[in-house]
């Protein structure tokens, strides 16, 4: 199927993606202070990956990976549209997470 929209609005689209503070974050976090749980501190440099919440109390680190980007197993669905481009970056994001959990 032909992609509906120029590549100027695609890129629009894309670029509204965040990388910090997505819904899922948000969620996680409300959940977090809604259960009286403080202490943690969110995507610190310092720490490898980069994890969304870091408790350091408990060496803790949560990442709250998309299925998309990181290919969950129980509903990741493969792109039909420039599958190559996707596929290689979705690989190399599964490859980088396995190697901050090795580290980690």
């Amino acid at each position: 199927m032909a992609d509906v929209l120029t590549s100027t609005q695609r890129s629009f689209n894309m670029s509204r993606i965040r990388s910090k503070n997505t819904g899922p974050e948000r969620a996680f976090k409300k959940e977090l202070r809604s259960a009286g749980i403080s202490g943690f501190i969110e995507h610190p440099k310092y720490i490898e990956g980069k994890p969304d919440f870091y408790f350091p109390k408990h060496k803790l680190a949560v990442f709250i990976d998309g299925c998309f980007w990181h290919a969950c197993p129980s509903c990741f669905q493969e792109p039909d549209q420039n599958n190559k481009f996707w596929m290689k970056k979705i690989t190399q994001n599964i490859r980088r997470d396995k190697m901050v959990e090795d580290i980690l």
